[in-house]
């Protein structure tokens, strides 16, 4: 199950509780200054172009300031939802202490917490595997 941690959207607006997010979802934390995220994130982008409408991908900000997150996000054309957490909230709540660290669910509910960077075809496999959709990237 996603823990229980309500974060504001990156832009303002609305919190969001994470628990709220229905399967099949991806859920990504990240941060500008990590060096992996750098080469993940374009690669979440790329899910959440070609998986609209069957798996929802929401970003996670994490531990990061909001003008840095902002630039570097843009920088990599990021458009899926983003939610920010610079106190670490949601990567305290699964136990973990690097990034980037993903969260897949599945329809019923059930999480899976993977802590490596994801290339394209590990991508594939894992929302294949652990949120229970097909999707070619």
């Amino acid at each position: 199950m996603v823990p229980d941690v309500t974060l504001p959207c990156f832009t303002g607006g609305e919190k969001v509780a994470l628990r709220s997010v229905r399967g099949p979802a991806v859920i990504n934390l990240w941060a500008s200054w990590c060096g992996p995220c750098r080469q993940e994130l374009p690669v979440m982008q790329q899910l959440a172009d070609k998986a609209a409408g069957k798996v929802a991908v929401v970003g996670v900000d994490t531990g990061d300031g909001r003008e840095a997150g902002a630039s570097f996000a843009a920088a990599k054309g990021v458009t899926f939802p983003t939610l920010f957490d610079p106190d670490k909230k949601l990567l305290n709540a699964v136990s973990k202490i690097n990034l980037p660290v993903t969260i897949f669910v599945d329809a019923a509910g059930t999480a899976y917490v993977n802590i490596l960077p994801l290339d394209a075809a590990k991508l594939t496999d894992m929302v294949r595997e652990h949120a229970g959709v097909a999707v070619a990237l």
